[in-house]
């Protein structure tokens, strides 16, 4: 439990929106990975503490679950901030890599034909 916690939240999620309760787009799910954008660009404004602990846990790709975990936010405030990162230019967005259902019924070919062999 952080310190904030102890005493119940010292800033609610409302507040971190500013007021917002939709994001902006609709690029993020659970699974988007998130990377931040090395280095910022130069016209970035100063980032709130919300968005700086963001930047610093996305400096490796990392997924909206987890970036919500670490936070202790709920899913729907993380992606109201990460959409406003976004639209800075301070982080990218990449989607979940689809992947057809013919390439998932050879993967399962290949591995019922593997198990097979045991």
């Amino acid at each position: 439990m952080s310190q904030g916690d102890e005493a119940g939240r010292l800033v609610r999620p409302f507040t971190l929106t500013g007021g917002r309760t939709r994001p902006s787009r609709a690029d993020f799910t659970l699974i988007t990975t998130v990377t931040a954008v090395d280095p910022p660009p130069e016209r970035a404004a100063r980032p709130q503490p919300e968005h700086a602990r963001i930047l610093r846990l996305s400096a490796r790709p990392v997924a909206v679950a987890e970036l919500a975990a670490h936070l202790d936010l709920p899913v729907s405030v993380v992606v109201i901030i990460l959409c406003d990162l976004l639209e800075a230019g301070l982080i990218t967005a990449r989607p979940p890599r689809s992947v057809s259902g013919a390439a998932d019924l050879d993967l399962l070919q290949k591995v019922r034909d593997g198990l097979g062999r045991i």
